[in-house]
């Protein structure tokens, strides 16, 4: 479902229609005060509030959220929310700060806030998986690594016609792969792999293993093969040289996060900005049922 630029400027012109949003999606028009356990709130003018009518208990809908004490306007986080919902190959500092005119400090802030909303769930994954790990990272001037001596490892693990899980691991042993395995992937499941040795253990976790044998030039064999997950590594690798050029160990797994989220999204019913903002705003108010983020939003 398209959700273009026209649309976004139509539905949400200012801070006062985002701040409206914010309000009916974390707390609905039945909301029960607080204080006085009664419904009925109203806008505070010149704050990003709301008061109670019967008793006066304000009420900020930006509290608790990505936008907590935040000084940048709502109309700037809804749209560099939008410019990462309408990208796959990921949205930099550099470009978020030319949008939207502030310091490339706030911009990194921005665009890191929004990739914690991609998050991984703990969900098990189950059927068919392929499993397979790659490493992050270049070689530094005047030295040369071996194989992945000195880069970051990650593990992924994808369902044919189905979701990815990625994880920053801390090295390539037995135990963890198959921790990682055993928390990720279904007892019974049938897993597909490479020729690395390791995942000849699976039988331990209760997992039916295949493997291809790339070291003698083995990639396809009927329906045995890593070609999935394997191109999700190159989206992965190709998106984080071309966009952000450099990641740091510190902050790589939210970045891997918000490369799975793409993946996952990609075939979306409801636009990705508005599960995006299905997330910054998912509680249950009091009163009322939680909003639906397509709710009388107009799509093209």
């Amino acid at each position: 479902m398209k959700y273009t630029i026209k649309n976004f400027q139509r539905d949400f012109p200012n801070d006062d229609v985002c701040l409206d949003y914010l309000f009916k999606a974390r707390f609905g028009n039945d909301y029960l005060c607080p204080k006085c356990s009664k419904t009925g709130f109203h806008r505070v003018k010149g704050r990003k509030a709301y008061a109670c009518a019967w008793c006066g208990y304000h009420l900020s809908p930006t509290a608790d959220t990505i936008f907590h004490k935040s000084s940048t306007s709502l109309v700037n986080w809804f749209f560099a929310i939008y410019l990462m919902s309408q990208s796959k190959n990921g949205v930099s500092a550099k470009e978020i700060q030319r949008h939207l005119g502030c310091t490339y400090k706030t911009a990194w802030r921005v665009g890191q806030q929004i990739r914690s909303l991609m998050k991984q769930g703990s969900d098990v994954m189950s059927g068919t998986i392929e499993a397979d790990e790659t490493f992050i990272g270049g070689r530094k001037k005047g030295m040369k690594f071996k194989g992945g001596q000195g880069k970051a490892s990650v593990m992924g693990m994808v369902k044919r016609g189905g979701k990815v899980k990625t994880k920053v691991i801390p090295d390539r042993q037995t135990h963890t792969l198959l921790k990682a395995l055993k928390d990720n992937v279904e007892f019974g499941s049938n897993l597909i792999t490479d020729d690395y040795p390791v995942y000849r253990k699976a039988g331990r976790i209760g997992l039916f293993h295949d493997s291809v044998n790339h070291s003698k030039e083995e990639y396809v064999r009927g329906k045995v093969h890593t070609n999935t997950i394997e191109a999700h590594w190159s989206q992965l690798k190709r998106s984080i040289s071309g966009t952000y050029h450099c990641v740091s160990w510190k902050y790589l797994q939210s970045y891997v996060d918000e490369f799975a989220y793409y993946h996952n999204h990609r075939h979306s019913v409801c636009p990705v900005f508005f599960d995006l903002l299905s997330r910054l705003c998912g509680q249950r108010g009091q009163g009322g049922q939680k909003m639906p983020v397509c709710q009388n939003v107009r799509v093209s």
